[in-house]
């Protein structure tokens, strides 16, 4: 594989950018070698600068389920930037996208678009503070919520304990509003809550947790929340920057069936541009600026470039059967390399919901916590990384990243990343 003008390109950026990358996971860290560097997608293929071509399953970690360069969300594009790229003003397009979210995803009644999944959640954690006039926060260990600071923590040292910062730049006082509890531990939520439901704004989880492994919580565990919530009068708060859209048009929170009082989304409802969003009842939004006291704003939300580009992305997912054909190639992709893995007698085990897919070295049929994950493992994750990568396929680079199927990737391409995949695991396990 010719890598030359990528590590060229990295050689540069580490004189311009901290690491040479504007996001960390892009640095390579955790495969070893040189990033690759992307110059153009189209379909479910993407090509880099020395021209080698592969089969994508980052999709920009998640949110081009049509695949790259979709016609229709690519003409949506042009035309409006044509029209201009930002009027810092209303604009039709935002009621557009706005009506055909809410008009289709009966768990939510008005929404606020804002430029990333890290300021949505920034900007749920700030509403549910407001609603309720308390400050804590309860997060899980394995679920990433973006680089808010009170949310950049680790579990503490005992059962009802406050964060410890995983960043520095993160003060103690902002670590102090948040708990850390494992994952699909009832026991330990009813505790905490019975303890300190009176400091408690809200709880916070992804119901998909998508962001360190695929950490598939129960049905109970997550009804359990639920019911907590109600009975302590505290918010939940659904992170579905990942599931969204993904799993279904009303993603995690119409697949479980459950009411959270906050969901957030990501770049998804943007066709893959820089957006996000929060959204609630009438009565929790209208806690917002200019309705409310809880202030919020951005030049860029609703920005109409991204506006076009989400609403032609989420009506092709309303087509008809649109869930069920991806739910399909998804399945032919992990039964297929499943049914290699048992017969070689391997212990890798593939989690898979929707379109999301994880594969892990190890034996467990079912992991749903941080700390179930073999981290000493991941060497082995790095060389089936590679080799992948020489045989013209691209995963993020990381083995507790997850991998997306899109409805670009045709029969043919699953079959050849099976092949691929297979032939990985046959080389680095022998």
């Amino acid at each position: 594989m010719k890598s030359s003008n990528s590590q060229q390109l990295f050689e540069k950026a580490k004189t311009l950018m901290p690491g040479g990358v504007n996001s960390p996971v892009r640095a390579f860290n955790s495969v070893g070698g040189t990033p690759v560097f992307m110059k153009q997608g189209k379909g479910a293929y993407i090509t880099d600068e020395d021209d080698n071509q592969y089969i994508d399953y980052c999709c920009s970690w998640g949110p081009l389920i049509l695949g790259h360069a979709n016609e229709n969300t690519e003409n949506a594009i042009i035309e409006t930037v044509r029209k201009g790229t930002s009027f810092g003003a209303p604009t039709a397009l935002e009621n557009e996208l706005a009506e055909l979210i809410i008009s289709n995803h009966s768990y939510i009644e008005k929404i606020r678009f804002v430029s990333s999944g890290t300021e949505a959640v920034m900007s749920a954690l700030r509403l549910a503070r407001g609603v309720t006039g308390k400050s804590k926060i309860i997060k899980f260990e394995g679920c990433y919520h973006g680089h808010v600071d009170s949310l950049l923590v680790k579990a503490g040292s005992g059962l009802v304990t406050l964060g410890e910062s995983t960043s520095s730049g993160v003060p103690t006082s902002f670590t102090n509003e948040t708990i850390v509890l494992p994952l699909n531990d009832e026991e330990k939520v009813e505790t905490t809550l019975e303890q300190m439901h009176s400091e408690i704004a809200a709880i916070i989880i992804e119901p998909i947790p998508a962001n360190n492994g695929l950490l598939l919580q129960s049905h109970k565990f997550l009804l359990h929340l639920r019911e907590l919530c109600t009975k302590y009068n505290v918010l939940l708060i659904f992170d579905e920057v990942i599931s969204g859209f993904r799993v279904g048009f009303e993603g995690a929170t119409g697949l479980y069936k459950i009411q959270p009082d906050i969901i957030t989304f990501g770049k998804i409802i943007g066709g893959g541009m820089p957006v996000g969003a929060y959204a609630s009842s009438h009565a929790i939004m209208n806690h917002v600026s200019p309705l409310g006291n809880v202030y919020q704003a951005g030049t860029l939300s609703g920005n109409p470039v991204a506006m076009s580009a989400g609403i032609a992305q989420l009506k092709a997912c309303l087509q008809e059967d649109f869930y069920h054909h991806l739910q399909h190639k998804a399945d032919r992709l992990v039964d297929g390399v499943k049914k290699h893995i048992e017969a070689k007698g391997y212990e890798i085990t593939i989690y898979n919901i929707g379109s999301i897919f994880w594969f892990a070295f190890s034996d467990m049929s079912h992991l749903t916590r941080a700390d179930q994950i073999n981290s000493g493992k991941m060497s082995l994750f790095a060389k089936v990384y590679h080799h992948l990568l020489e045989n013209g396929i691209y995963f993020g680079p990381s083995g507790y990243e997850v991998g997306f199927v899109s409805a670009a990737h045709s029969n043919e391409d699953i079959d050849k990343t099976i092949a691929a995949m297979c032939n990985a695991f046959d080389t680095v396990l022998n």
